[in-house]
């Protein structure tokens, strides 16, 4: 029985076909040196043979002549690898630059993985039935090759067998010619049909499935895809060239779902690696690397890698990992990409660089329906409750700036609470979804405010309103105007905006930042100082530098309170504080020009601001003292509707007389409501005095007859009692 005839339930399949004829050429070898073997054996039906060895035969060992029994020359077949090109093992052996004899050494190889006889052939052949796959020197032997010969070279660790990752040599204690061979499992499976990666990439690396997109080295079905981006093709067109190392610089777009378009349009199959879990493999990194590149030339693919950021190539480890995985993939295309400049030391190649530029208001809107189409589905979502190309949902996404992986997760999350009500996604589930997606790094660093006010919850001047809305106003357009319409050219500039609020203390400039965030739908960052001021030279700027790293890559408004602290005005250096404290406002003022995200200062002093700040700044509001109306309406707003209130209670008294800012009025309204709760009574105009008294007293200013009228006295009265 042949090896075509013991395996009939396998596929009738060109590939298949080949391999079968091939491993049927090498049983013809098998039983020929075994016929060979058994006519000058003498004893060849002992059952313990290959488990002792006797001194007759040690005397026979010592008096033969000839290595081998003359076995048919591998030469005098014909390839049939060439004459089958679209064949697994023809595509093998042209992706692994094998000879015709490296094909004849792995089909020996591989033969006790398809068919069971070879085990107990290769145990005899060996002469010890507990190795049942080919020795070296039997694999030499079956391809009529001398063990002396140049064929036992093809056994080395730069040969292409077993630098490719084709061929196991084990047993390395033993001589080179006992030494045994053995196929991965992945690659049996490949030539047989199978077409899942390796198991052990589990984890690592996927293959995405046509219609389905890749998210930091994840696949996610995406069958509403519908965008060509002509950047694939330029990029495929690159790989033709022989490039096989490509670098995407992330602008803000979408650059692993490009790498894959990029790789299929040039007709390679996508290799997405989960560089996270690369980087973490610890001491099996070695073995993944040469295993990842090992499928990657066997399926005839390429491989997507990325974000570099999360590999750290700065630091030795990661950049000896990034160049092992270049070269162990040289040849194959490699495509990685990153939001930092590729350094030409990382590797000894350097890639062909792409940028990759946001996609605009339109792209972004289409990216966002695809997602709640895709995430719709995912949950379940009734059609009555999905989400339609709602102007809406997408108006409501159009200050964020997110990679593909945070805007799938977001339209997922948004999906899920939407399921949870029974309705259809609402542009708060989206924005309280985009809120989710923000890493923990800068709430290390910064104080996190979930906006609860609204523009109604705010008493400004109309020309302070105004400024406000055209805050807001920015950060939802800033991507059409100074992207795609290129108003902020060169110069290294970011794509933020920056906003001060100028006013004294508790006239709303906190508060005018919360509502701002609430109408964006983003959180509010207050950057603690003492976290940043450090007495240490350098450290102020280190400790700014990652505040502003982090702020880039969260969808949320920073917010430097007291920005005078930090952005004051450069003076004429007379000593090294001078000089320290003038390079600190230099690097402020070149690192606000290129932030990307949205920024806010407050100050009490404006005069205090270096002027070269003003340049820098999209938005300047003033907020002014309160009048008497304003004033009248924080009184009301600040008392609000559940507390009980006197019916003498004179609150256009208080606005007329008190000459108080927001904040303070709203301190003297607490103060007021405890003296009410501890009363058990409604809240009268001697608990609201009483409150304002202290306040002045806090503020330190002058109580006058003219401001209180009857009621000092009335406290005075009091306090004596």
């Amino acid at each position: 029985m042949t090896v075509a005839e013991s395996a009939p339930g396998l596929p009738a399949m060109v590939d298949v076909e080949v391999l079968w004829e091939r491993l049927t050429r090498v049983e013809e070898r098998v039983r020929h040196a075994v016929a060979a073997r058994r006519a000058t054996d003498p004893e060849p039906d002992d059952p313990y043979r290959g488990q002792y060895l006797t001194p007759d035969a040690v005397e026979r060992v010592l008096e033969s002549r000839d290595a081998f029994a003359p076995v048919p020359s591998y030469g005098a077949e014909p390839p049939s690898y060439v004459t089958e090109p679209g064949s697994r093992l023809g595509r093998l052996a042209r992706s692994f630059g094998l000879a015709e004899l490296d094909v004849e050494l792995l089909l020996v190889a591989m033969a006790p993985d398809i068919d069971a006889r070879f085990e107990r052939l290769y145990g005899y052949l060996n002469d010890d039935l507990t190795r049942r796959r080919p020795a070296i020197g039997l694999a030499l032997e079956l391809c009529g090759l001398p063990a002396a010969g140049s064929g036992r070279f093809r056994f080395q660790p730069s040969a292409p067998l077993v630098a490719g990752g084709l061929l196991e040599v084990t047993d390395p204690e033993r001589p080179l010619l006992s030494r045994t061979l053995r196929v991965p499992d992945r690659i049996t499976a490949h030539l047989l049909g199978d077409d899942e990666p390796d198991g052990r990439l589990r984890g690592l690396a996927q293959v995405p499935a046509p219609g389905s997109t890749t998210r930091n080295g994840r696949v996610h079905d995406d069958s509403t895809r519908d965008d060509d981006r002509p950047e694939a093709h330029r990029i495929a067109a690159a790989l033709a060239t022989g490039s096989g190392l490509v670098h995407l610089l992330d602008r803000g777009g979408d650059p692993s779902g490009l790498a894959v378009e990029a790789l299929t349009a040039a007709g390679r199959r996508p290799l997405v690696v989960d560089i996270a879990a690369l980087a973490a493999a610890g001491d099996r990194a070695a073995e993944l690397v040469r295993t990842l590149a090992a499928e990657a030339r066997l399926t005839h693919g390429g491989i997507v890698l990325g974000p570099l950021e999360a590999l750290a190539p700065e630091r030795p480890e990661g950049a000896r990992l990034l160049a092992s995985l270049c070269t162990a993939v040289s040849g194959t295309p490699l495509i990685a990409y990153g939001k930092k400049n590729w350094d030409p030391l990382w590797t000894r190649d350097s890639p062909v660089p792409v940028a990759v530029l946001p996609p605009g208001p339109a792209g972004a809107a289409r990216r966002w329906r695809q997602a709640l189409a895709e995430a719709a589905r995912s949950v379940g979502l009734p059609d009555a409750q999905a989400p339609a190309d709602d102007d809406r949902l997408i108006e409501a996404t159009a200050s964020y700036r997110l990679d593909s992986d945070q805007l799938r997760k977001a339209a997922t999350v948004a999906s899920r609470l939407a399921v949870l009500e029974g309705r259809p996604v609402h542009p708060d589930d989206l924005r309280t979804a985009v809120r989710a997606q923000n890493g923990a790094g800068l709430e290390r660093l910064a104080r996190r405010i979930e906006p609860a006010v609204g523009w109604d919850d705010l008493v400004l001047p109309p020309a302070t309103r105004t400024q406000l809305t055209e805050l807001a106003l920015r950060a939802r357009h800033r991507e059409q105007v100074l992207g795609q319409w290129g108003m902020r050219p060169g110069g290294g500039r970011g794509r933020g905006v920056i906003a001060l609020f100028a006013g004294e203390s508790g006239t709303g400039k906190t508060m005018s930042a919360e509502v701002v965030a609430r109408e964006l739908g983003m959180e509010l960052y207050v950057v603690d100082l003492s976290t940043v001021v450090d007495k240490y030279i350098g450290e102020t700027e280190k400790n700014l530098e990652r505040i502003f790293v982090e702020a880039s890559d969260v969808n949320g408004i920073l917010l430097f309170d007291e920005a005078d602290a930090i952005f004051g005005k450069r003076s004429q250096v007379k000593d090294a504080h001078d000089k320290h404290a003038n390079v600190e406002s230099a690097y402020l003022l070149q690192r606000m020009e290129s932030f990307d995200g949205i920024a806010v200062l407050t100050t009490n002093l404006r005069a205090n601001l270096d002027e070269a700040f003003t340049r820098r700044l999209d938005v300047i509001a003033e907020f002014p003292i309160p009048d008497a109306e304003q004033r009248l309406a924080l009184w009301d707003r600040c008392l609000g509707t559940s507390i009980p209130r006197d019916p003498a209670l004179d609150l256009e008294f208080c606005a007329a007389r008190f000459e108080l800012a927001g904040g303070s009025i709203r301190a003297c309204a607490v103060t007021a409501a405890y003296l009410a709760a501890e009363s058990r009574a409604p809240l009268t105009m001697d608990q609201l005095v009483t409150a304002v008294l202290q306040e002045y007293r806090k503020l330190g200013r002058l109580v006058l007859e003219s401001e209180f009228g009857p009621w000092l006295a009335k406290e005075r009265e009091r306090g004596k009692r």
